[in-house]
């Protein structure tokens, strides 16, 4: 079943690396009593993601933090030493969240994977961005296949 506005966000848990290595951070800790927008892409340094999905919210975090978003965090189905790689490749610094969701069990959980085993990828998540208010989802924004416009940065920071 797929998530969908109004839903509480299904618990589990992502890998980010940190100084001392890669470390689980539950849904619980990134989520509760919090603001977050968390936004999917199907893979790090893919050409939609790496060109325009993580950059507008690079250069948008300042503008979704004045409207009251504690935390923006981006997933993909990649693990952490790719995921942080991404972010240092891509300057995140600390305006985004770079989260691996290793083996896609979050994505399913959601009920946003992607089959993209034809274009060699495996199992990913679909490109999304979901707005979330202390675990509950308030916006949920899913791309058609193949779109980049209401995951988009400038598309989430109309709708707070």
């Amino acid at each position: 079943m797929t998530i969908k506005v109004g839903d509480r966000m299904p618990e589990g848990k992502f890998k980010r690396m940190t100084e001392k290595g890669p470390r689980d951070l539950t849904t619980a800790e990134l989520f509760n009593g919090k603001r977050v927008v968390l936004f999917s892409v199907p893979g790090a340094f893919t050409p939609t993601c790496d060109a325009k999905h993580l950059p507008g919210y690079l250069q948008q975090a300042e503008q979704l933090r004045a409207k009251g978003v504690d935390t923006i965090a981006c997933m993909a189905v990649n693990d952490a030493f790719v995921m942080n790689a991404w972010g240092k490749a891509s300057n995140v610094g600390d305006k985004v969240l770079m989260l691996a969701d290793g083996n896609g069990d979050y994505a399913r959980a959601l009920g946003l994977e992607l089959d993209a085993k034809g274009f060699g990828m495996g199992v990913r998540g679909q490109r999304f961005a979901i707005v979330v208010n202390d675990g509950m989802v308030t916006q949920l924004n899913v791309e058609e296949p193949g779109q980049f416009a209401v995951s988009a940065a400038e598309h989430v920071l109309r709708q707070l």
